[in-house]
């Protein structure tokens, strides 16, 4: 895997390397700038995933992924489980079961089982994760394979730092990665009719917080967000967190035409 660093092949060597401690059907690198779309720095997945799903994730859905919330959150470097960073109700949010914006879950063989993920701190503050995803006819990764991945962590970080030392950054250059101000879509969601703390709500109602986590987030009452949430339905006329949900997908494709 070493002598691969720098070159096309790096992710492939990578994946083989940890193929033989635990088997994974699917891989992915991403760079997460704050404030920027990810920089695909190694495509394990797009051989079984929606063209379409993977166009939307990258044009804004990614927002909601727990493991780019984590890495903009300053995670700690290690390998961790997306349940141990997801909110208390993501895995029962629109964005983990909807085929069009979570590329594992829009496969021929059906939806994720799990997610993996090594987070990697970048120079500048930036950081990196390489997910590993096992689908529906898998089974969650056991405690002990965890453990056996996590000897080869330090290794992994390392490696991906220094490829993006190598090559990593052309890359970004070479595709215009920049700040776009992607984050500016949750302050630009429906700004004409809700105010700004009910777009914060909305921002993490989307994220899959529910009112109690709202709650602790915000500081605020569990009532008081159940009334927020009330209002904020009652003002853009939908009934619920499906339809706010798809009022989400719809802006982001909008400002991607601009």
């Amino acid at each position: 895997m070493i002598r691969f660093i720098g070159t096309p092949d790096f992710g492939v060597a990578l994946d083989t390397m940890l193929r033989a401690v635990a088997a994974f059907d699917l891989s992915v690198v991403f760079a997460f700038p704050y404030d920027a779309r990810p920089i695909l720095l190694h495509d394990g997945y797009t051989h079984g995933v929606s063209p379409q799903a993977l166009q939307a994730y990258l044009g804004g859905a990614y927002l909601l992924d727990p493991f780019y919330v984590a890495c903009n959150n300053g995670q700690p470097a290690g390998l961790w489980r997306m349940r141990e960073l997801a909110p208390d109700r993501f895995f029962r949010s629109n964005f983990s079961s909807s085929s069009e914006v979570h590329p594992c879950v829009s496969m021929e063989s059906g939806s994720l089982i799990e997610e993996v993920g090594f987070v990697v701190p970048l120079e500048d503050g930036m950081q990196a994760t390489y997910s590993l995803m096992r689908c529906r006819d898998g089974a969650p990764f056991s405690d002990q394979e965890l453990e056996r991945l996590r000897l080869y962590e330090p290794i992994v970080r390392e490696a991906i730092r220094s490829n993006w030392r190598q090559r990593g950054m052309a890359i970004a250059s070479a595709t215009g990665a920049g700040s776009d101000a992607m984050e500016g879509a949750f302050e630009s969601l429906c700004a004409d009719r809700l105010t700004r703390q009910q777009r914060t709500i909305v921002r993490l109602i989307l994220r899959g917080h529910s009112n109690v986590s709202i709650g602790k987030t915000m500081n605020i009452a569990e009532g008081t967000v159940r009334i927020h949430r009330k209002n904020i339905y009652r003002r853009l006329g939908i009934s619920g967190q499906g339809a706010l949900f798809r009022i989400f997908i719809d802006h982001l494709n909008r400002r991607q035409l601009y």
